[in-house]
């Protein structure tokens, strides 16, 4: 049962995008968009290039990001700024989430591959500002990307997070397998459940599941 296998869970740590919120809003749509017109305009590729880039560098470094930094030397910042300028309307509030979240005992988290100003303007969206008690993005690793352990490392570091008493909540496994060598506890929160010895739990409703755990 959940509320037992988290019961000695003092901090929580959230991805962002299709975890704090569902991927049925479409929001990280608009972010690939612009990934892919960045990557044109960054490489003076077309469409068609750029958009095969930006899957390859995803699956291949963890992020567009990390491949563009990686293979062309690109400016992290100024990409950032730039693929995060989104409409956050089709974000709506959930008042149940926010108090489940809320309830967890110990420390609340997000940490994203995104940008933290990012991150704060989709929690304000999702009614979540003011919630959590830190909000890492990409640059608090030093731009590198989950699931790199070395990105982890910093970002745990710089909290002072303990992970032998941490839970991780992902959409991405990829994501999960470091925190799960850690010691943390993993939830993929997925539509499709994952098989695999790194996840301890899989949901497709994270209000849903917070509720079972706080019990």
């Amino acid at each position: 049962m959940p509320a037992e296998f988290f019961r000695d869970t003092r901090a929580w740590v959230f991805d962002l995008d299709n975890t704090l919120y569902p991927p049925h809003m479409r929001l990280f749509d608009q972010i690939e968009l612009r990934m892919t017109a960045y990557v044109m305009n960054s490489l003076k590729v077309d469409a068609a290039e750029a958009n095969r880039l930006r899957k390859l560098y995803w699956a291949e470094y963890g992020t567009t990001l990390a491949g563009l930094m990686a293979v062309h030397d690109l400016d992290p910042e100024p990409y950032l700024v730039d693929v995060h300028d989104i409409d956050f309307s089709v974000l709506s509030p959930d008042a149940d989430l926010r108090a489940r979240i809320a309830a967890l005992p110990g420390r609340r988290i997000v940490y994203t591959n995104g940008s933290a100003p990012y991150a704060a303007k989709v929690l304000e969206a999702r009614g979540l500002s003011g919630l959590f008690d830190a909000i890492y993005g990409v640059e608090h690793a030093d731009y590198r990307p989950k699931p790199e352990a070395a990105a982890f490392a910093r970002v745990f570091q710089r909290d002072g997070l303990s992970p032998a008493g941490a839970a991780m909540f992902e959409d991405d496994p990829r994501n999960l397998s470091v925190p799960h060598v850690l010691g943390m506890r993993t939830v993929h929160v997925a539509p499709d459940r994952l098989e695999a010895a790194h996840i301890h739990h899989h949901t497709d409703d994270l209000s849903g599941f917070l509720a079972r755990l706080l019990g």
